[in-house]
């Protein structure tokens, strides 16, 4: 088997797993749109934007510093696990109980006075992800795929069953929809006051069950620490940490903003909070793409590092970059030209489908982004960490000022525009810099060219006004069927393998 078919072997394990977990989670959508009212969903929207900045905080960097010093010669991997581990128990403890107590201060300055519990829930969330983080990067770095999607899928299943449970079944039991001989088991434990609360809740529930499934890695851990090794970890783990703060920052800020930069009565009727859980809810829409990204990643970071020391190792990465950035193409216009039943079919109240307009761009913007993932593989693998970082946070600051022109005068979609010329820029830059530092022969005019044709198909695809329902829809799949049959005859598919 070539390299870049065991690459792509081990990326669809982890994208069976990523995307029927994501596709189960992504049938949820519908149950939260109807279930809860915009300025609700806000809610969710708004704290899972600091959970993901947080996520960064508790790991800081120490997952791809695991995976960096598990390649190099002599390293004993049982001593570096413990190590990492260890570091990370005593961190996330010190982390998650300042959280819980400063509970309420946070709250109070988020303006959700008096739901402290939401904040001690995800502090216990936060714990728990950061300490598994390595446990599952010890599978991936092993190659046990299979083990690293079974039980990231146990997860979402219980994940989506609870919320089944709490968010749909308990509400209709007490309201007399059916079984009303539950109805007085169901009234002694379920608080309807809680609401979207449950939300986190069953995260926090489900994430306990992650204790079991890992045992075996768990029970191989020792606590160790080596403090005379603890600088060489942080020297290589910070700066992808600053990374990855960044990276959250072009990610998540316009979800942080949105309730506080756009002005009060742009979008009538509606208020600030329930415009961010309008955003959220479409920025959902974008998750085909975000899928192929994550299956990608996971099976990418430990690849690359294993072919860092091959002869061929540049057109290897080549040909990756290649047969990602089309794949991604084909997800862009096929799903951007088919948000006109996607749309009804997943967001069930009218006012979330006011957004839609943002689902195309943000589509484009991670694919730019799945790129920048590609091509940065150049600092990692020549321990310039601190490119990565300089990239990083120059898309942060140019995030931070397009979302503060923009959000005044367009609302979300120019959160959403800004998400796109933020890692379109990323991306560029990081291209020329590992031109000079680790030269690649990526087709990048071929790849220009194929985005341009993408981009155009799905202008024209939205632009040119069908009122039929029935004639749109065959018109859309003309286009997506045009734009397949094009890319096959010009490419005439390929062997991954050369």
């Amino acid at each position: 088997m070539s390299v870049a078919k065991k690459l792509a072997s081990q990326a669809a394990i982890y994208g069976v797993s990523s995307i029927v977990g994501r596709v189960l989670t992504y049938f949820l959508v519908p149950v939260y749109t109807a279930r809860f009212a915009p300025a609700e969903y806000g809610v969710v929207t708004d704290l899972y934007a600091y959970v993901a900045f947080f996520n960064v905080l508790y790991t800081y960097g120490l997952e791809t510093a695991y995976f960096r010093f598990a390649n190099r010669p002599g390293t004993d991997r049982d001593k570096l696990y413990s190590q990492v581990l260890s570091l990370l128990l005593l961190s996330s403890t010190a982390l998650s109980g300042a959280l819980i107590l400063l509970a309420t201060p946070i709250t109070e300055a988020l303006r959700y006075p008096g739901q402290e519990r939401y904040i001690v829930w995800l502090a216990l969330i936060l714990g728990i992800d950061s300490v598994v983080s390595i446990p599952f990067a010890r599978l991936r770095l092993e190659n046990k795929a299979r083990k690293f999607a079974g039980v990231r899928l146990t997860n979402i299943v219980v994940n989506v069953l609870l919320t089944l449970f709490f968010v749909v079944f308990c509400p209709d039991v007490l309201a007399g929809k059916y079984l009303p001989q539950l109805h007085p088991l169901v009234e002694a434990f379920y608080i309807p006051q809680l609401g979207v609360g449950y939300v986190f809740l069953v995260n926090l529930l489900a994430n306990v069950l992650y204790i079991p499934l890992l045992w075996r890695e768990l029970s191989d851990f020792r606590f160790r620490l080596d403090w005379l090794a603890v600088p060489s970890l942080w020297r290589y783990g910070y700066p992808i940490m600053i990374m990855g703060l960044a990276g959250m920052v072009n990610e998540m800020l316009s979800r942080l903003m949105l309730k506080y930069w756009l002005p009060e009565g742009f979008y009538p009727g509606q208020s600030n909070l329930a415009a961010l859980g309008v955003f959220g809810a479409c920025y959902k829409l974008s998750i085909f793409m975000q899928l192929v990204i994550q299956a990608f990643r996971y099976a990418a970071e430990p690849f690359f590092f294993s072919q860092s020391n091959e002869r061929n190792s540049p057109a290897t990465f080549a040909l990756v970059l290649k047969w990602f950035t089309l794949c991604c193409a084909l997800i862009f216009v096929g799903v951007s030209l088919n948000l006109d039943w996607l749309g009804k079919l997943f967001l069930q109240r009218a006012e979330y489908r006011e957004g839609l307009i943002i689902v195309p761009i943000l589509l484009l913007a991670n694919l730019f982004l799945g790129m920048y993932y590609n091509l940065s593989v150049w600092f990692k693998l020549t321990d310039k960490t601190y490119y990565g970082t300089t990239i990083s946070l120059g898309g942060a600051v140019l995030t931070i000022g397009l979302n503060f022109l923009l959000i005044p005068v367009l609302g979300y979609l120019g959160s959403a525009l800004a998400t796109l010329v933020c890692y379109f820029t990323m991306a560029v830059i990081c291209w020329r810099l590992g031109e000079r530092h680790f030269p690649v022969p990526y087709p990048m005019a071929r790849l220009a060219g194929w985005l341009l044709v993408a981009t155009a198909v799905v202008a024209v695809g939205w632009f040119v006004p069908i009122e039929q329902a029935w004639l749109q829809y065959t018109w859309h799949a003309v286009l997506c069927v045009g734009f397949i049959g094009l890319l096959a005859v010009v490419e005439k598919p390929h062997r991954l393998a050369r």
